[in-house]
């Protein structure tokens, strides 16, 4: 008995078959293009999307005995909006990623109004562009053609998760989760349902969204002649850092878990109490079990953290791969002074500012790329600890996954810098896992939490070192440069 999980991830989706102690059997992965259409808008095709995860799926389907899988998780980056044609299933437009900001002016137009208040009261979250209700709305005042279709049925409105589900059963199911509908602002987080209120607020037609199914059992069946000859329960859906805390095994109040991937993402299990934050930390909900019981948790949301290094790689051209970071940035003893702030679409948790933008500070002559490598590592180390400083309960340690937990030094800093051990599992495919693990659940591959917990191995433990003096010396420079960052898309 086996798992086939699909983590539909914001650069690429990958495909892994997980066995019943918790191993990976096979990977598959397939990137798929970024759109940057105007300065800070980000889009991906739909299409492309969907045919990433064909060719994850045929990767690891070609390396592992079919008949010995029971069923199929997904997971997904959150927040990313898409509408498609409910009958042929093509997409009249390319998403608009979470990422993506040009619905800063309509955020500002409702907090202008006075909206703010009840949107966090209902939702757990802030006017921002990074949640997907703002770029519904977008879309209504901008493609008015395209939104009357929405309207009139014809078109349907979801997120990554909702629409693979659409495409893998040809269209016979339109559903998500908690985990990702409350990441829409039109949910209400204390009954788990879509609102009526909010809809109306952002002017998105109920009617088009999908239904709300637990995060595991049954859900959907895929149909084998669209999805490689496989008919297979669909039984896990999670939005990708709510499956990580799943796949970390954090199923107890105050169990806590960082991603770090194109951004990175704490989450702390709050148990069946709706939390809240006055400090820039998010309220939502983690998951919810066939018997209707909601978990929640509270989350800081930092938006650029691999990307900047991908943006060295890319952009900068001055690293071959982010894999070799570590080394290039271990030929330096520090950053000499030099910051990098990678707001590079705006700030999120805890400042919570769509006009900040990267902000590189301390250059001089001797500056090197070594340094500032290093620098770009240590952000995102700070990062993390700015929102761990505002997380209501104190840490007794931190559980890494995610592509860049795999360096060495950039965990010894986080360790440094949040002063607990850093755990990094053996592992740290952590946001696919707990797909898996969901659809296991829901398949009886495993036979509760308890099971799971015995999957999960540590690796290695970073303990932090003992100079608090030098580590809050850097973390104080480091916010005051993220203050210079902060508005500058307005000056």
């Amino acid at each position: 008995m086996s798992i086939l999980a699909i983590d539909a991830g914001t650069t690429g989706v990958t495909a892994v078959v997980v066995t019943p102690d918790g191993r990976i059997a096979a990977k598959g992965y397939q990137e798929f293009a970024q759109h940057f259409p105007q300065p800070g808008w980000v889009e991906h095709s739909p299409e492309e999307i969907w045919q990433a995860t064909l060719e994850a799926c045929r990767e690891v389907l070609d390396r592992v005995d079919r008949s010995e899988l029971k069923g199929v998780g997904i997971t997904n980056q959150r927040e990313t909006v898409l509408l498609w044609d409910r009958e042929t299933l093509g997409s009249p437009r390319r998403a608009i990623v979470w990422q993506d900001r040009r619905t800063a002016d309509i955020c500002s137009r409702l907090r202008e109004d006075g909206h703010e208040e009840r949107v966090a009261q209902l939702t757990g979250l802030r006017l921002d562009p990074y949640f997907s209700g703002t770029k519904l709305a977008w879309i209504a005042e901008h493609e008015p053609h395209t939104w009357a279709l929405v309207e009139d049925g014809r078109y349907a409105v979801g997120t990554v998760d909702s629409y693979l589900v659409a495409r893998m059963t040809r269209g016979l199911h339109h559903v998500t989760d908690v985990s990702n509908a409350c990441r829409t602002l039109l949910m209400d987080l204390s009954t788990g349902d879509w609102s009526d209120e909010l809809c109306s607020l952002f002017g998105v037609p109920r009617d088009a969204l999908p239904d709300l199914v637990p995060n595991w059992g049954e859900l959907a069946v895929t149909d084998p002649r669209v999805f490689l000859d496989l008919s297979l329960p669909i039984a896990g859906i999670a939005g990708d850092q709510q499956s990580a805390l799943f796949g970390q095994t954090c199923f107890d109040v105050g169990d806590s878990k960082c991603t770090y991937g194109t951004g990175s993402f704490i989450l702390t299990n709050c148990g069946t109490e709706l939390p809240r934050s006055d400090a820039g930390l998010l309220s939502t909900a983690a998951w919810r079990s066939p018997d209707g019981k909601l978990t929640y948790a509270l989350e800081g949301s930092i938006f650029v953290t691999g990307a900047a290094v991908q943006w060295l790689r890319d952009g900068l051209q001055i690293v071959g791969s982010a894999a070799e970071t570590a080394a290039i940035a271990a030929t330096v003893p520090s950053a000499e002074g030099v910051v990098f702030v990678p707001a590079l679409t705006g700030l999120g948790a805890p400042h919570w500012d769509p006009h900040a933008r990267g902000l590189i500070i301390g250059v001089t002559r001797g500056t090197t790329r070594a340094h500032l490598v290093r620098a770009t590592l240590e952000a995102i180390a700070f990062e993390v600890r700015d929102v761990l400083e505002t997380m209501p309960a104190s840490l007794s340690s931190l559980r890494v996954d995610g592509g860049a937990s795999a360096n060495d030094l950039l965990c010894q800093v986080q360790a440094d810098q949040v002063g607990v051990p850093v755990e990094r599992p053996q592992l740290v495919e952590t946001t696919a896992l707990g797909a898996a693990f969901l659809a296991g659940l829901g398949t009886g591959v495993w036979s509760s939490t308890d099971d799971l917990r015995e999957t999960w191995a540590l690796d290695r433990s970073f303990t932090p070192g003992r100079d608090r003096t030098a580590y809050d010396a850097s973390h104080a420079r480091w916010r005051e440069a993220v203050e210079r960052s902060k508005g500058w898309a307005l000056v």
